[in-house]
């Protein structure tokens, strides 16, 4: 065997190591990722303003990040505190008394059967639909606390990234086997659509939960602020939004036989609650980040079964990576092609 081969097996051999090292070590992280990939994104949307204090006004590196994470948990861990507080209540009536739920349910399915009188819904249908109600709650609760979790990890995490953020920076660059220029552009599209999705995404949630929580009070739903908030939080799902908390709540204004009161809430929701969504995308989100829908929705779509909630930030941004890694791919090698091919 000559030595070149004997180089270059041995070449293909440590990066089989690396490979399954990565492998492994991910694998067994995969349960963190929340948690490190809430990191970066606090990361990015603090970088600029981070080394502006600490560089430009020279103010202390760990004052300052300790400063900046104070401002972190009151904008991101609050509002889930305050949400956890107005819900769980709700969810733990629902585990200890699931026969006030099938009550509810079957007045209500009653009322519709008066209006609608083709409607057939029996009674293990309710049971049924009770069932799954019941299961989903336990789900939730967990999923809160590997949030909750999640979070202490991304803090922990965003100190240590603040105070060594440039030397973290460098030797990043030195491992990407790109053009500096090639460098510079995935730093750019990681930059947009970090700050397109973490900040738009929420600001979409919040904008939709308030519209609809004016919905609520003007058409007399029980507890409007409850609901208005569980409409924001499920307006980030694609596809359905927030139609999966408005369409019941309709159903059941039908199915207590105000249906003057589901009309218009009805109609309220879909040309308000749901309109604000386009208006805001194509307004305010479009100086964000020019970030076509197309690729949040699918990227929203990959992103939650395989981050959870950071999904909704980093699904996109991995469809944007893909399309970026392809021209990029175009750039790097089709030159070199080009000009092999030259006589």
């Amino acid at each position: 065997m000559s030595a070149l081969n004997t180089e270059n097996l041995k070449q293909y051999l440590l990066l089989a190591l690396i490979i399954i090292l990565v492998v492994v070590l991910g694998w067994q992280m995969i349960a963190f990722m929340p948690g490190v990939l809430g990191a970066i994104t606090m990361y990015i949307l603090m970088r600029e303003s981070y080394f502006r204090m600490t560089v430009i006004r020279n103010w202390k590196k760990w004052v300052t990040a300790l400063l900046f994470i104070t401002g972190a948990l009151v904008i991101f861990v609050l509002p889930i505190v305050v949400t956890a507080h107005l819900l769980f209540p709700k969810f733990y009536s629902l585990i200890n008394n699931p026969e006030k739920l099938n009550y509810l349910l079957e007045m209500v399915t009653t009322k519709l059967q008066q209006i609608v009188p083709r409607l057939r819904i029996d009674d293990t249908q309710i049971r049924d639909w009770v069932q799954k109600i019941v299961d989903t709650v336990p789900g939730l609760l967990s999923a809160t606390a590997d949030l909750l979790g999640n979070l202490a990890l991304a803090f922990f995490l965003l100190y240590f990234m603040l105070v060594d953020g440039r030397k973290m920076e460098r030797r990043i660059q030195r491992f990407l086997p790109l053009k500096g220029d090639n460098i510079d552009n995935i730093w750019a599209a990681t930059r947009t659509m970090v700050k397109s999705n973490a900040i738009g995404i929420p600001l979409l949630a919040l904008s939709q939960g308030v519209v609809a929580t004016i919905g609520y009070y003007i058409f007399a739903v029980p507890e409007p602020v409850i609901w208005g908030m569980l409409t924001g939080v499920f307006s980030m799902l694609p596809l359905v939004g927030s139609a999966i908390i408005w369409v019941p709540i309709c159903i059941y204004m039908f199915g207590m036989g105000e249906i003057a009161l589901g009309i218009g809430l009805f109609l309220y929701s879909l040309v308000l609650t749901g309109s604000i969504d386009n208006v805001l995308r194509f307004t305010l989100l479009k100086k964000l980040g020019d970030v076509h829908p197309l690729i949040t929705v699918l990227g929203v779509i990959v992103g939650l079964p395989l981050f959870g909630f950071m999904g909704l930030i980093f699904g996109p941004l991995m469809i944007s990576y893909l399309l970026l890694l392809i021209k990029i791919y175009r750039v790097e090698f089709s030159t070199r092609i080009a000009g092999g091919e030259k006589p």
